[in-house]
């Protein structure tokens, strides 16, 4: 019987090309899309569960209110780890991360630095804790002794080719020498943070035991069987007993006033697995993801492929009229109904079987290029995956099913007397409503998801483009920034005037920080004299020069720029205008603030302000401008150049020259200020793109169907287009004639998008502080290119139908 329903199935495909192409075709781009999307969904959920233990694993968050400012931390202060591991029976283990920033890295003895950017330090628990399989050493001593350091199978071909890393020595920042411990093999692709060289954290020299400090990422292991709800309880005891005495000794206050006063400090456990797509933190180890867009790319992935079997059912149940003979037929030879629902569901799963190789196919093609867009490491080989196989056997018998269930069920209903009487009166009948009103009603739902994605798309390039050309405060154009100049000491202002001397250099700056992407620290300060915590509040402090503000373009609007003739200006400090505003001065120059150095409050240093900058943006688009200050500082870790002129890559070449002049040996790294910039909305930058990508699948596959609808409604209108040809009508009215139904379904396709695109496309604009208005214009264009779209689509088969000779169709009967 199987046998016969597919010989009969595949001679019903060859009969009818065209209308098989059209369902293979947009089925196979249907499926394609929702593989793509499947493997990119996977790929995100998949994070850190390559670990053992990532379901006993989580990390510790700060969320701090101090001032009026709200803080949400990734980091967390140095001793929670081992006071938890200490005080707590329920902590198995613990281990701590610490990053700051990119070093120079070379073997000892030689005179070339490479840039390592992925450098963190941990303590010897990090792989009781991780699984990071050591492919050399002992992960148990690897990193319990002072100076050794674990590094990656790349870091270890970088520095030492072919040759055997372990127990050699590298030098950090041509000052500090560890010996190679161990090599690990390296982290995968779908980890929340990634590190190629792990110095212990036994030679970090950061000052310990301060509470009040957030700068480490500390990640505890739980015991088989603890809650991790109520374990977290405990951090109000850990607060009152370690954090409250070193309130009370930096401020003064004991923790209940520090409360009063509207502050608060707290401490919670976020699940490892849970950091890629839900953490909301700042000073994350790296960019994460996000959950919406999961659940964005998941809906659109159903979307496309609901699309694509309603394309089916439509086809199906538009070409009833010209097999309802054949069911007559079928039915007075003795065939039962659950006989014909299996020959029509046999078709209906072949044609997906031939979608699916097809698709698979587009997928091996546009793999590529969709990981590029993405930022994956896609591969065909995963859809051959244990959990992903079954899913692409079974997934051509569902669609198969699904779409072609209806049109099964209708086709066998035809009552055999009727259909052999007429077939096409067996159109009108059905269980209740008619396949015309169906039809009509799939058409508007493949149209609604389809002006939903285009209105989508509208509003997130329009966001882009607002982030892109928004006045931030300071002028990122042509900056240019040459990376790790501390590598060369006190020459960086050496540097600095030898490229001055060019022709096409305006400006240049030496700086700690820059107005783009990087972990900063906060300093909690207080107008002078004054102790009342509302009036405190944190602030971060950036070190510059002299020539900061004119080389990036910043705006004074009170007081003066720092200038080489005052000498006190060393004690001098910078704000901008909310941090002003949170201290309420009306008249700020001259005024002092003073802030704390270390954490425990031991020494504090007096600041007098000489200027108020503008506000400008430090941080993404999504935040509000937090208080900032700027203080004359040596340290460099950048030095920034203002150019102009036609030739930059020459006057690059030029400064790079400079560069090795005065720094052999040392690697030389740059980047422009505006590409810094536009990294922070790289993820928003590929949402867009995947985002138009698929709505113009969308779109192409919503055709498809009305394609193959207004092919078989101008066939079965054939003889009514000749009678009123006959009768006078003219080509144009004739294409209004067959064009008019459909264009009425988009446009109601579209009134019923519109409230549900403003909804959707208002909840992903709230993450942003900063963002653009939802117009009417957007929902307009987005029908104008969906009532486009469909016209060309059904005009072309209404022109073809009304330029047939009339004589050919009459005399067809």
């Amino acid at each position: 019987m199987l046998t016969n329903y597919l010989k009969i199935a595949w001679r019903t495909l060859q009969k009818q090309r065209g209308f098989a192409f059209i369902n293979i075709f947009g089925l196979a781009v249907g499926l394609a899309c929702c593989l793509l999307i499947t493997l990119y969904v996977l790929d995100e959920l998949s994070y850190d569960r390559y670990n053992e233990k990532a379901d006993r694993i989580y990390r510790v968050q700060s969320d701090i209110k101090f001032g009026g400012n709200d803080m949400r931390f990734a980091v967390s202060p140095d001793p929670v780890g081992p006071t938890l591991k200490k005080d707590y029976p329920q902590v198995e283990q613990y281990v701590r991360l610490h990053q700051r920033g990119t070093w120079l890295v070379k073997r000892a003895g030689e005179t070339t630095n490479l840039r390592e950017d992925n450098v963190t330090f941990a303590d010897s628990t990090l792989f009781d804790v991780f699984t990071l399989p050591l492919i050399s050493g002992d992960p148990k001593r690897a990193l319990a002794e002072p100076n050794t350091i674990v590094i990656s199978e790349s870091a270890a071909k970088r520095h030492f080719g072919n040759q055997n890393p372990m127990g050699q020595t590298l030098l950090l920042d041509n000052r500090l020498t560890f010996k190679v411990s161990g090599v690990m093999r390296d982290m995968p692709k779908n980890a929340h943070f990634h590190a190629d060289l792990i110095p212990t954290m036994l030679s970090d020299d950061y000052p310990w035991g301060q509470w009040l400090s957030n700068n480490h990422y500390t990640y505890i292991l739980l015991r088989t069987g603890t809650d991790p709800a109520a374990f977290a309880k405990n951090f109000d005891a850990v607060i009152e007993k370690y954090v409250g005495p070193q309130v009370q000794q930096m401020i003064g206050k004991s923790l209940g006033e520090f409360r009063k006063a509207g502050n608060s400090v707290r401490y919670w456990l976020m699940p490892l697995t849970d950091i890629h797509l839900y953490s909301k933190q700042q000073i994350e180890l790296a960019p994460n993801g996000d959950i919406q867009y999961v659940y964005i790319f998941s809906a659109v992935a159903l979307f496309i492929l609901l699309i694509a079997c309603i394309n089916f059912m439509n086809l199906a149940t538009a070409r009833s009229a010209n097999r309802a003979r054949e069911v007559g037929v079928r039915k007075v030879m003795g065939s039962e109904r659950q006989q014909l629902i299996g020959q029509f569901m046999t078709e209906s799963v072949l044609t997906s079987a031939l979608a699916m190789v097809l698709a698979v196919f587009i997928v091996a093609l546009a793999l590529p290029g969709f990981n590029t867009i993405s930022a994956k490491e896609l591969t065909i080989n995963q859809l051959a995956s244990s959990y992903l196989l079954p899913v692409l056997i079974l997934l051509p018998f569902v669609v198969g099913l699904v779409a072609g269930s209806y049109p099964a069920f209708f086709l066998s209903s035809f009552q055999p007397i009727k259909v052999l009487k007429g077939g096409l009166s067996a159109l009108k009948m059905g269980a209740g409503f008619s396949s015309a009103s169906l039809r009509s009603g799939l058409v508007v739902f493949q149209f609604m998801m389809s002006v939903i994605l285009i209105v989508g798309t509208i509003i997130v390039y329009r966001q882009i483009t607002f982030i892109q050309t928004k006045n931030v405060g300071f002028n990122r154009e042509q900056v240019l920034t040459i990376n790790d100049a501390y590598a060369i000491g006190k020459q960086a202002e050496t540097f600095k005037q030898e490229v001055l001397r060019l022709p096409g250099v305006l400006s240049g700056s030496i700086s700690g920080y820059l107005p783009t992407p990087s972990n900063r620290n906060d300093n909690a300060y207080f107008a002078e004299g004054q102790t009342d915590m509302n009036k405190g509040f944190s602030m971060q402090t950036w070190g510059v020069d002299h020539d900061y503000l004119k080389t990036m373009g910043m705006q004074l609007v009170k007081g003066r720029e720092f200038s080489r003739q005052f000498g006190s200006d060393s004690s001098g400090i910078i704000l901008n205008e909310a941090a002003i505003k949170i201290l309420g001065f009306k008249d700020p120059i001259g005024k002092r603030v003073w802030r704390f150095n270390d954490g425990e409050g031991k020494t504090r240093k007096t600041y007098t302000i000489v200027g108020v900058v503008k506000n400008f943006h430090f941080e993404s688009l999504r935040r509000n401008i937090g208080a900032l200050s700027l203080v004359l500082d040596s340290n460099s870790g950048a030095v920034s150049f203002r150019l102009s002129g036609a030739d930059i890559p020459a006057l690059v070449r030029q400064i790079e020259a400079k560069w090795k002049q005065l720094a052999p040996g040392q690697p030389f790294s740059y980047q422009f200020m505006n590409q810094s910039f536009d990294e922070m909305y790289r993820a928003e930058q590929r949402v867009g793109t995947i985002a138009l990508t698929f709505a113009m699948l969308a779109v192409l596959i919503a055709c498809l169907g009305l394609f193959g609808l207004a092919a078989f409604m101008a066939e079965q209108r054939t003889k009514e287009i000749g009678v009123r040809k006959v009768l006078g009508a003219s080509v144009t009215s004739i294409v209004g004639l067959l064009s008019k139904d459909f264009l009425k379904l988009v446009l109601i396709a579209i009134l019923i998008a519109s409230p549900i695109a403003w909804w959707a496309m208002n909840q992903w604009l709230a993450d942003f502080a900063y963002k653009i208005d939802i117009e009417w214009w957007m929902f307009a264009l987005a029908g104008l290119v969906a009532v486009g779209i469909a016209l060309v689509t059904v005009s072309f088969q209404s022109i073809k139908a009304a330029l047939m000779n009339p004589v050919k169709s009459l005399r067809s009967e």
